[in-house]
C-alpha cells in the first residue's frame, strides 16, 4: 500500500485502501499498523484533521480490528 508522509507528533505516514477498507500507518518509532474495515468517510475526517495524532488517539486506536506488519 502507497503511504503519503503527514505533519504530526507520532505519525510519520499513512495510506488508505479503498477497496479493502483498510487504514495503514507508519509510527515514527517504525512501526507499522493496518486497520480492518475502516470506512471512507473516517478516512476523510481523519486526514482532514487538525491533529492527526489526537484524532487517532480518541476515533481509531482499539476502535477497529489492527494488525502490526
Amino acid at each position: 500500500m502507497d503511504r503519503s508522509p503527514v505533519t504530526s507528533g507520532n505519525l510519520a505516514e499513512v495510506g488508505y485502501d479503498h477497496n479493502s477498507a483498510t487504514l495503514e500507518i507508519m509510527f515514527r518509532n517504525g512501526g507499522i499498523y493496518q486497520y480492518y474495515n475502516f470506512p471512507n468517510f473516517m478516512y476523510e475526517r481523519f486526514i482532514q484533521s487538525e491533529s492527526l495524532g489526537k484524532f487517532f488517539n480518541v476515533e481509531i486506536k482499539n476502535r477497529f480490528p489492527e494488525t502490526r506488519i
